[in-house]
């Protein structure tokens, strides 16, 4: 069995640069053979890529997360297409809308949507989106701004009929551990009903930890049991369901293997 972790804050697992190492190898002793590193700042994606530079099997996002809307931004958006010609960029983000403790940065949170919008179309990358309490006004603009190479949901939180209407767009929808729970028929029926080439997994870690592993702190070593749950959900025999999961994942962030 290999996976894809497609989204996790190494940086946010341990700040210790040899604990962040040692997390992607445990990782890897389980299966999950490549991991994108997500930042929400450039100051953390700064330290976090240079401390993974010796991980090949890494990959990473650079982008200023909404929730750090709040913030006093200067020059970010120079900086990313700076960052941009690093090795291993794979997407641009995460990126989108935060309403819900962020409600009060809503046109900050438009506007640096926009341009990360507008810099993945220009960097021919996808984007990963962060949606919170912000689905319909994200869908609205993603028809009119999306780029070519598509976009993911990240944490995917929306319903079904959101999910359909999401499909007319070039995008995937990225699980976490929460879809592992039994109290969550909104993302059940998502995963059921999603054609099986549009399905990612992520870890999320070190949030949205797994229901087996409940009351740790998430890590990307646990993200099997986020894959056998979508297994189960879809009916599909654990090992081409994993198999399924990370060859979208080569497809969604447009990687080929050597």
């Amino acid at each position: 069995m290999r996976l894809f972790d497609t989204h996790c804050h190494i940086g946010l697992i341990h700040e210790d640069q040899l604990e962040q190492l040692l997390a992607v190898q445990y990782a890897k002793r389980v299966g999950v053979a490549h991991i994108i590193s997500i930042c929400n700042s450039l100051t953390d994606f700064e330290v976090i890529y240079n401390n993974l530079k010796s991980a090949k099997n890494v990959y990473h996002a650079v982008g200023v997360s909404p929730t750090e809307s709040g913030n006093k931004l200067i020059g970010w958006d120079t900086k990313i297409q700076q960052f941009l010609k690093l090795d291993r960029i794979v997407a641009v983000g995460e990126t989108g809308l935060d309403y819900g403790k962020y409600l009060q940065f809503r046109d900050v949170q438009v506007d640096m949507f926009l341009k990360h919008l507008e810099i993945a179309r220009r960097a021919h990358l996808p984007v990963i989106i962060h949606n919170r309490e912000a689905g319909e006004h994200i869908l609205d603009i993603l028809k009119h701004n999306i780029p070519e190479e598509g976009a993911i949901f990240h944490c995917y939180s929306e319903d079904w009929d959101y999910a359909f209407r999401a499909m007319e767009l070039p995008v995937y929808f990225s699980f976490a551990g929460n879809i592992t729970y039994k109290n969550v028929r909104k993302l059940t029926e998502t995963v059921k009903n999603l054609p099986e080439n549009r399905i990612l997994i992520e870890s999320e870690a070190p949030f949205m930890v797994p229901a087996k592993y409940t009351k740790r702190r998430n890590k990307p070593e646990y993200l099997p049991e986020t894959a056998k749950a979508i297994a189960e959900i879809k009916g599909i025999d654990l090992e081409e369901m994993s198999e399924i999961l990370y060859q979208n994942s080569l497809n969604a962030f447009h990687i080929t293997e050597a």
